[in-house]
């Protein structure tokens, strides 16, 4: 396979950059750029990195060889510690060109990694996610899977339609010999344990997405209420615009959050009332949208008015008590935007509340809904296997042998050439 090179990591210039080469011709660029052979097996050599054409030095620096099979991709793999500034990086790209040597693409690395069977996809997704973490509980949630915890769920379940199918499909090609009678009923307590489990594990409230993408926070309410201003509050820049005209903001503004090491975002929406304005109905639409999707509405009032339906886990925040005390819900946060009252205490409670509803469990929560859409696949197959036992054993093998194959697609073990350009197309050059 054709030799590939990437930025890895760069500092700026009183800083280092590492250019890492993979493929089957690492050794021999590594070996023309520094003019000696290859350093030692995984230690840092000091080499003089001159270009092949014009004999020139362009840095000097650090080398160091990894060997197949022992290193991230399987291919050998030379990384080249450098200089920071751009043009060292610049005519070095420009010797790697020269060899031949051509850029990677995003992911490509990991990809080769994965068809080389040193990681699974669910493997290869962690570090995706761990290169992107912006938060805490994303950094220790994408570690977890990079670590395989997600994988070894999803290949133990195979592993035992595996051995279930087995036991099936003896039944039916060796009718004739001396096997132990009603192998297929002896399978059925092994299925109606899988699919529950995975029925479980779908039953997560998307948490594991949810930390993936954010935590869903709309703020709602009628016109004038405060809730730009609370947005801004809670955000603690502006970030919305505020004015004393009803309807001034007409689409939804959001905000990233970090509360309790877990990423939230925070939306501002339209005022929610009637109007004859065509661009303003548009904004109480997406309102009313974003609400009914929410993870969690703050639904915001101001102090002496009337407070309409209210959702169980709404949390009720009435704006404007600096003009008028009064509260008509026990449990309402009272605060007021202009004078910063109560604003810790509802970023505290709200920060609580993420936290209890997100939080990090025992098991690995799926991350993303290309799992989800497996695994539902799997339970489906299996609950027509469980209800074909003792009638139908071709089928019931059938929906047994496409169930594992369901979870298969997940780690990539089978039938996933058709999602590998989706999965890695969303890494960074030279990951």
């Amino acid at each position: 396979m054709t030799t590939i090179y990437a930025l890895a990591s760069a500092k700026g210039r009183a800083g280092v950059a590492v250019m890492r080469l993979s493929g089957e011709d690492a050794g021999t660029a590594l070996a023309t750029l520094t003019g000696k052979d290859v350093p030692q097996a995984r230690q840092a050599a000091l080499r003089s990195f001159a270009d092949p054409e014009t004999g020139v030095v362009i840095d000097r620096g650090l080398a160091i060889w990894f060997p197949a099979p022992a290193s991230f991709t399987g291919e050998d793999v030379a990384e080249l510690h450098l200089h920071g500034g751009p043009a060292v990086i610049a005519a070095m790209v420009a010797a790697l060109d020269g060899l031949g040597l051509l850029p990677a693409e995003p992911g490509e690395f990991t990809r080769r990694a994965f068809e080389r069977g040193k990681l699974d996809l669910t493997e290869a997704e962690g570090i995706a996610d761990l290169v992107s973490a912006e938060t805490e509980a994303q950094r220790i949630q994408a570690l977890r899977q990079m670590d395989g915890a997600l994988g070894a769920v999803y290949e133990g379940w195979r592993g035992d339609l595996i051995r279930a199918l087995a036991f099936l499909e003896a039944d039916l090609d060796f009718p004739d010999e001396d096997l132990p009678g009603g192998l297929a009923a002896q399978v059925l307590p092994a299925l109606d344990r899988l699919v529950t489990e995975i029925r479980t594990h779908l039953a997560d409230d998307r948490r594991g997405e949810a930390l993936r993408d954010g935590f869903q926070v709309v703020i709602t309410g009628p016109p004038n209420v405060g809730k730009s201003s609370l947005l801004n509050a809670l955000a603690r820049r502006d970030v919305a615009i505020v004015s004393e005209i009803a309807g001034t903001t007409r689409d939804t503004i959001e905000v990233r959050l970090d509360l309790g090491g877990y990423p939230v975002t925070l939306v501002d929406t339209a005022g929610l009332r009637d109007s004859d304005d065509v661009i303003e109905q548009e904004g109480v639409r997406r309102a009313r949208e974003r609400a009914e999707n929410a993870d969690l509405r703050l639904q915001i009032h101001e102090a002496g008015e009337g407070i309409g339906t209210v959702q169980p886990d709404d949390l009720i925040v009435i704006n404007k008590v600096d003009i008028a005390r009064s509260s008509p819900m026990p449990g309402a946060f009272l605060i007021s935007v202009r004078s910063g009252e109560g604003i810790d205490g509802l970023l505290a409670a709200l920060e609580t509340r993420v936290v209890t509803m997100m939080g990090l469990r025992e098991t690995p929560s799926l991350t993303r809904s290309r799992h989800r859409r497996a695994l539902e696949d799997a339970a489906s197959h299996l609950d027509r296997a469980r209800a074909g036992i003792g009638r139908e054993p071709e089928l019931v093998a059938e929906d047994v042998r496409l169930a594992s194959r369901a979870l298969g697609r997940i780690t990539g073990r089978v039938d996933v050439e058709d999602i590998l350009d989706v999965v890695f197309g969303e890494f960074c050059i030279g990951k």
